[in-house]
């Protein structure tokens, strides 16, 4: 800030006043700066914006939240196609495990035998281990958060491994377990202890809402090891639980039922009356068709094409509606409302690739599945996988069948179908070339077990040359060992099947690894 001419005049006879004078002024003005969203008026009038904790604001609205929710999922086509799509990209047929300690031995030793136990992993006797994926991430995304219990069991149970999973959901925790416990605390059923790490996490021995378990005295509640329980939620700030994930858009889903509601019930009504016809007979007078109830009173009833006779005069009034137009348009705002609330791409929530073209679905895509690369390795594989690999490794090293209770692991997320296979195919070729990825990491974010599609195409290959066989690069042309003779019916010219010549240079076109030998 500049000067004024009354400083100016002070400084003349008292520079040093002058000056402190100045540095106050400005100092004051920075004081009253600040933020616009942050100011006081008639604009923000009726703004909640409490300072709580998150724990406080979800200990008085999960609960609410997460029935409402579960509501519009069981009654909303759109809350229900919005949680569809985050677990079939989150999961798809399943995030697989692939033992890494190094020792091919042991790591073939493990893979085999997670393989047969996830068969018999659900303590329901329903789902094999990808299926409680899928589960358990549509609980985490539709209520939430959702806990897995271990279920050690007998060695006469005859399983794979002496491990079971239990999926509970959110509703099991003991909410009104809150305050100080100890040297410790609880929060919404979550102990914890002095130094803030989770110790126990309090569930009732039956659900909450289940009218069998309340009369089995199903609401007491009774403390299990955290070192028992896996719990699966998104994390957005210092929070011990989850809320669910179309939490910010439950009105806006709502409003739309409402509105789409409202909008048949008047086409419905407007559709009741057809016409009007004013007549001086007897015989006509009144609106008809009528009713008469156990009193003799008459009731009135409307349906669809009624026509209603009223008394003097002889003409006829037809109906006439009255257009609205604008329905589309409000939808297909909302939608894209709740679709951001969901943080899933319009098209997918509405299946709705009228107005894209490939580039932009290409870029939408893009965002979308970087989110989803996210959930799936910050959160999903930390919270839930990786626990249950722990387990494993521990129950059967605990009952002898691998020699260590700590086997390191790969985890292999599904892959993105792409939008253009042969693009992304040369791309990886590519990048395999260049050096910038193996084929190992290629393999892999197909979501396939590297070792195996190895494995398999060794045992192919092997086969191929115990029968004689050359596959060439037309995947058309199979030939005997040493014959041109091509296997399509279609082409009467053999020279025209040849792909090697006595030129060096176009055989080093055909065969890349010739090519860089040349080079």
């Amino acid at each position: 800030m500049s000067a004024t001419w009354f400083d100016h005049a002070i400084a003349s006879v008292a520079p040093r006043m002058a000056a402190r004078r100045v540095l106050a002024r400005q100092a004051f003005e920075t004081l009253t700066r600040g933020y616009d969203g942050a100011a006081r008026g008639r604009r923000t009038e009726g703004w909640r914006a409490p300072g709580s904790s998150a724990d406080t604001e979800i200990g008085v609205a999960g609960a609410l939240l997460r029935d409402r929710m579960r509501d519009l999922v069981r009654n909303n086509p759109h809350a229900a196609k919005a949680v569809a799509v985050l677990v079939n990209n989150i999961i798809g047929a399943g995030i697989m495990p692939r033992a890494a300690s190094g020792d091919d031995k042991l790591d073939r030793k493990v893979d085999a035998l997670f393989e047969r136990w996830t068969a018999e992993c659900d303590a329901d006797g329903q789902l094999d281990f990808y299926g409680l994926q899928t589960l358990i991430c549509r609980e985490m995304v539709e209520a939430g958060e959702v806990l897995v219990r271990r279920r050690l069991r007998r060695s006469s149970d005859a399983l794979p491994v002496p491990l079971q999973l239990q999926v509970l959901e959110a509703d099991f925790l003991d909410a009104t377990k809150s305050g100080a416990l100890g040297a410790g605390r609880l929060v919404q059923g979550i102990e914890f202890d002095p130094v803030g790490k989770r110790r126990a996490y309090w569930l009732h021995a039956e659900h909450p809402g289940d009218a069998y378990g309340a009369l089995q005295n199903g609401l007491q509640s009774r403390p299990v090891p955290a070192t028992e329980i896996a719990h699966v939620y998104e994390k957005q700030r210092t929070q011990a639980r989850g809320v669910p994930w179309g939490a910010p858009v439950i009105r806006s889903l709502r409003d739309l039922d409402d509105y789409e509601v409202a909008e048949l019930v008047r086409k419905k009504t407007e559709a009741c009356v057809t016409a009007i016809v004013f007549g001086d007979d007897e015989a006509q007078q009144g609106i008809a068709p009528s009713v008469v109830d156990a009193d003799g009173n008459r009731v009135e009833q409307f349906e669809p094409g009624l026509i209603a006779y009223a008394r003097g005069g002889k003409d006829i009034r037809f109906n006439q509606p009255s257009a609205t137009g604008g329905y589309g348009e409000y939808k297909r705002a909302s939608l894209h409302t709740i679709s951001a609330g969901f943080r899933v791409p319009y098209e997918l929530l509405t299946g709705d690739l009228s107005q894209v073209n490939y580039s932009s679905i290409r870029a939408g895509l893009v965002e979308f599945r970087r989110q989803i690369d996210a959930v799936q390795w910050q959160l999903f594989i930390p919270m839930f996988c990786a626990p249950v690999w722990r387990w494993f490794t521990e129950a059967a090293w605990a009952a002898g069948q691998i020699p260590s209770p700590t086997v390191p692991v790969e985890w292999s997320p599904p892959k993105f179908e792409a939008v253009d296979p042969q693009k992304d195919a040369m791309a990886n070729l590519l990048s395999i070339r260049s050096g910038t990825m193996t084929l190992a990491e290629v393999i892999a974010r197909q979501g396939r077990n590297p070792d195996a599609v190895l494995a398999e195409i060794a045992a192919t290959n092997a086969k191929l040359d115990a029968l004689g066989l050359v596959l060439d690069s037309d995947p058309r042309r199979v030939t005997k060992t040493g014959s041109a003779q091509s296997s399509d019916p279609t082409n009467d010219d053999p020279a025209a099947d040849e792909t090697d010549t006595d030129d060096p240079a176009a055989n080093a076109d055909n065969d890349p690894a010739q090519a860089d030998q040349q080079d």
